[in-house]
């Protein structure tokens, strides 16, 4: 089997079973000799092959699948379904660079029970392992209760925090502009003049590099701007 390390199934109470998957050699070498320090982890198998993967699972039955985002032959969340096929109860955690991308969230609904990023220390890895195999599900650096939900509060988050260098103040005007105010309306709906209005739209213009309203809108909804903020 390519890139692949097996050893044989060997029940051990309070002992967890993990196979690693990722591309990366470096990479698994260095996680396995984290996880290694810790007595009640047990890496039963490993692989950088993407196809490889389902029937390593099937063939060790492990409790955790520590899944690293893999270059794209075939999709992350393809790859899920083919071990979720398996039935073997092992529950997944996605190591990615980002946990905002398309992928990792379409690779979430298939199935995985956690998401950290691959440069998470090692009481993250280790809390995090200990809480999926509880039952309960992670992202990022604690438990959540929905994974996909937790996702797209952090994508919300990040958009809020980003926002394009906008202020709260400039978002704000942003929505009512998008909904065709008028500067005098717009100075009616916040209580202030004019003026002040005008300052705030040449930066939301600045900002955005737009040079109309309409470019605005149109900014706005390419990029969900205003989206949970």
């Amino acid at each position: 089997m390519p890139n692949a390390l097996s050893s044989a199934v060997v029940p051990q109470t309070g002992v967890i079973r993990l196979v690693i998957a990722d591309a990366y050699p470096i990479f698994r070498h260095g996680l396995r000799r984290l996880l290694e320090t810790r007595s009640h982890l047990r890496i039963v198998g490993e692989t950088g092959d993407s196809f490889a993967l389902p029937q390593l699972v099937r063939d060790l039955c492990p409790d955790i699948l520590l899944f690293g985002v893999m270059p794209a032959r075939r999709s992350a969340a393809e790859t899920l379904r083919e071990v979720a096929d398996c039935r073997t109860g092992v529950r997944t955690i996605i190591l990615t660079g980002a946990i905002h991308t398309p992928e990792v969230v379409e690779a979430v609904q298939s199935g995985a029970a956690g998401v950290m990023t691959k440069d998470s220390s090692a009481d993250v890895v280790f809390r995090g392992i200990d809480c999926v195999m509880d039952g309960h599900y992670w992202v990022g650096n604690s438990t959540v209760s929905d994974v996909t939900a937790s996702l797209r509060k952090l994508n919300i988050e990040r958009r809020r925090a980003k926002a394009f260098g906008l202020t709260r103040r400039e978002l704000d005007i942003v929505r009512v502009m998008v909904s065709g105010y008028t500067n005098k309306q717009i100075a009616r709906e916040f209580s202030i003049s004019e003026s002040t209005v005008k300052r705030h739209v040449t930066h939301i213009f600045d900002k955005l590099g737009a040079s109309t309203r309409i470019e605005v809108a149109l900014f706005y909804a390419h990029h969900r701007l205003l989206d949970g903020v």
